[in-house]
């Protein structure tokens, strides 16, 4: 959520930020908004006031100066029950109106309209060169991937992986553990269902993210779009020592995505569907070093990737093309040599206080003698269907079988080669 009190004092600040995003979007209602509730809950307030002033005093008055205090009681005591409604709606409309804001970028953010401006910021690794035609992962895939059986069981968007392939993904998600718990990651198995409002407090609910999200109304639940969601709020209203910060985790969770206007694209196979696995990566930091944390992420996420020598280009995400809690964004796309493209697999998001804020995060600053916000950020570690596709046509051979990454092989009792099989 966005700082109300920046919203209050520096209105220029956050239409420029939203100008730089390339938002169309009103604050105007907003501050009004903000005004008639500051200037109600201050009614309010004194109402209160007046009300306990009066408690105190009618033990000590007899007669009629307490029957006139009683009956005051009951005037204030009725004025509070019309009012509070009222304040009650007022909080809503404005926490809603706030929502709609999305986190400022940072100074060094470059500022485009949308993808198309997203700057390359290096190249890594060489792309593999056949001596035939390279095939897509669909058509190699035959037989480990299935989404005809899906569709019947689940309906479009959904696949099953079978034998080798199967295996390869537990084994990647092994890689990453063992890869990241040295750097100090504490490994976590979150949940996958997440309450309305923690959900609205991580920002994963605002604008148009509702429309991706699974929600459960018997349960009043959602279905979470990655582990992120669900390891932010785990220390939600709860106050860091300094000393103790970073706090780095690294989950695995099952994800839901409904891919809403996204119909058309990537149909059929596992590069968008409806639910997929992932590696993620988390970061609680001290504001001053949360820059320096998101450069830590983005290496881990390079080293994972030259461990399975993949190639790929890390680029810096414009304005325009940022997620809705970024202030800063890199993603990593892998070339996907049997569809002659870069396609991204991993993103690695600074959001700095903007989710603290809505969970209510903090750490003790001893040096200004109060608590402050902590900063929380977020990269993938293994987006697994995606980095499935990337090894299968970079490592395809010409008999139509699929390399195993050296890296990935002691996970695999030392398999070299996955084949297609019927199921």
């Amino acid at each position: 959520m966005i700082n109300l009190e920046l919203l209050r004092t520096s209105p220029e600040k956050i239409k420029e930020g939203l100008k730089k995003r390339n938002m169309k979007l009103d604050i105007e209602p907003i501050l009004e908004l903000d005004k008639k509730h500051r200037e109600l809950l201050t009614q309010v307030e004194q109402l209160r006031h007046e009300q306990n002033q009066l408690s105190k005093e009618i033990g000590h008055v007899t007669g009629e100066e307490w029957t006139a205090m009683i009956k005051q009681m009951k005037a204030l005591k009725t004025r509070l029950k019309e009012l509070g409604p009222e304040l009650g709606l007022l909080e809503e409309a404005l926490r809603n109106a706030l929502q709609s804001i999305p986190n400022l970028p940072a100074a060094d953010a470059p500022v485009g309209r949308d993808e198309s401006e997203n700057a390359v910021a290096r190249e890594v690794g060489k792309k593999p060169v056949f001596d035939f035609k390279p095939k897509d992962y669909l058509t190699l895939a035959n037989g480990l991937i299935d989404t005809e059986r899906s569709a019947k069981v689940a309906g479009s968007r959904f696949a099953y992986v079978f034998g080798d392939l199967a295996r390869m993904e537990f084994a990647l998600v092994n890689l990453a553990f063992d890869t990241l718990i040295p750097h100090g990651f504490i490994p976590v198995n979150p949940p996958v269902m997440i309450k309305p409002k923690v959900y609205e407090g991580m920002g994963r609910l605002a604008g148009d993210q509702k429309e991706e999200r699974y929600y459960l109304s018997k349960d009043d639940l959602y279905l979470v779009g990655s582990a992120e969601h669900t390891i932010g709020p785990i220390h939600m209203d709860e106050i860091f020592d300094a000393a103790d910060l970073p706090r780095r985790y690294v989950g695995f969770s099952t994800c839901f995505r409904r891919e809403a206007g996204s119909y058309g694209k990537d149909t059929k196979g596992i590069l968008r569907v409806h639910q997929f696995d992932k590696v993620e990566m988390f970061v609680f930091s001290l504001p001053e070093n949360s820059e320096e944390e998101h450069r830590f992420l983005l290496s881990r996420q390079e080293e994972l990737m030259q461990l399975l020598k993949l190639p790929y280009r890390v680029v810096q995400i414009c304005t325009g093309d940022m997620g809705f809690t970024d202030a800063k964004q890199y993603d990593i796309e892998t070339w996907l040599p049997g569809q002659n493209q870069y396609r991204e697999t991993h993103s690695c998001s600074n959001t700095t206080d903007f989710q603290a804020r809505g969970i209510n995060a903090k750490y003790r600053n001893a040096a200004a003698k109060k608590t402050e916000l902590v900063h929380m950020l977020n990269a993938t570690g293994f987006a697994i269907g995606r980095v499935l596709i990337a090894i299968i046509e970079n490592y395809q051979q010409k008999d139509g079988s699929v390399k195993v990454p050296d890296v990935l092989q002691k996970y695999l009792g030392g398999l070299d080669k996955i084949r297609p099989f019927s199921a």
